[in-house]
């Protein structure tokens, strides 16, 4: 199998982690890749049409993308277990939650990154942060068993999102009245599937 990715794509790490996680990382030759909204000439877009990353290569199909699908094809794969059947729901939601906050995090680099300083639409990045922002308190208030609990995708994708606004977004300040979360990302972040995954700044 080959995996398309970037080192600081909070996406691309999420399935790298997971194969970390899952005992599969020899099974994938991990391939970097180099694109933006506006040139992906550098993109799997023979693999992806959409141009995006992660995508996967497999030997038992097509290839197939977006993080979440690439790491519940994983998960099956190596039986690992972090789509337990019984909390299923709770699982996907707060992967879900998750991706939303890379969604928007990903939107206001680009903002900024791809866009020339004159045409920064400041008050479209702010309405980005405030969706985070409502998503960290959602967590914080209401996950809090979940992440204490056993590991599971819901885990990986929110600590990989954290990683991101640390990443670049570090000026926001997302631990500010949340140390419950803060406390759990900085255990949850000495895996050495984290340690390992840990984007340089680039």
């Amino acid at each position: 199998m080959q995996l398309f990715y970037s080192v600081t794509s909070p996406f691309a790490r999420k399935t790298i982690v997971t194969l970390h996680e899952t005992g599969q990382l020899d099974d994938v030759e991990l391939l970097s890749v180099v694109g933006t909204p506006l040139d992906a000439s550098g993109m799997p877009t023979a693999h992806n049409p959409l141009g995006k990353i992660p995508a996967l290569t497999r030997p038992d199909g097509p290839a197939i993308y977006d993080s979440r699908v690439i790491c519940r094809y994983l998960d099956a794969r190596a039986k690992a277990g972090l789509y337990p059947q019984e909390n299923l729901w709770e699982v996907l939601t707060l992967e879900a939650t998750a991706d939303g906050i890379m969604d928007a995090a990903v939107l206001m680099a680009y903002e900024t990154r791809c866009r020339p300083d004159t045409m920064h639409f400041t008050d479209w990045i702010d309405g980005q942060w405030d969706k985070i922002s409502r998503a960290l308190d959602g967590v914080s208030n209401r996950w809090g068993s979940q992440l204490a609990g056993p590991l599971d995708m819901g885990q990986i994708a929110l600590a990989c999102a954290l990683g991101y606004l640390d990443l670049r977004h570090d000026d926001r300040g997302w631990r500010k009245g949340r140390d419950g979360l803060d406390d759990w990302f900085a255990t949850f972040v000495q895996r050495p599937a984290m340690q390992k995954t840990r984007p340089d700044r680039t």
